[in-house]
């Protein structure tokens, strides 16, 4: 199952829209993130999982591919956690929304499912701010 939501990485002080795209497919369970991730957006698979799964919903035991486009784009930060969490959700079924893909959404998530202030939202703002995107 393919799940894809909008998100975003600084560069500079622009704001570059990146699609996040995760599959599920059948096979061993692991979860590779591609795309040019950075250090933090590799990690965020560990934050994701623990959210999950105190938020109450399962973890994937499937084989998890997220991909950051368009992958000439250097990814970074850990804005990426929240748009990979839901379209995790989305992608097994817990989410079900045609909408889900028009959203720009930007976020940190903690241990416990709680959001995680992130620096330099304005950036964020004004890219929503342009046609065609919703926050």
């Amino acid at each position: 199952m393919l799940a894809k939501v909008l998100s975003s990485t600084l560069l500079g002080v622009d704001a570059w829209i990146i699609e996040v795209e995760v599959d599920l497919a059948n096979g061993l369970p692991t979860f590779t993130t591609v795309g040019l991730p950075d250090a933090s957006i590799r990690e965020s698979r560990d934050r994701v999982k623990a959210a999950m799964v105190n938020s109450g919903f399962p973890f994937p035991l499937k084989r998890i591919t997220v991909n950051l486009a368009p992958a000439h784009v250097r990814k970074e930060g850990t804005a990426f956690d929240l748009p990979i969490a839901l379209g995790l959700l989305q992608a097994s079924g817990y989410i079900q929304s045609d909408q889900l893909h028009t959203y720009l959404v930007v976020g940190e998530l903690s241990s416990m499912a709680a959001s995680r202030p992130l620096p330099g939202p304005c950036p964020w703002h004004w890219r929503c701010a342009r046609p065609g995107c919703r926050a």
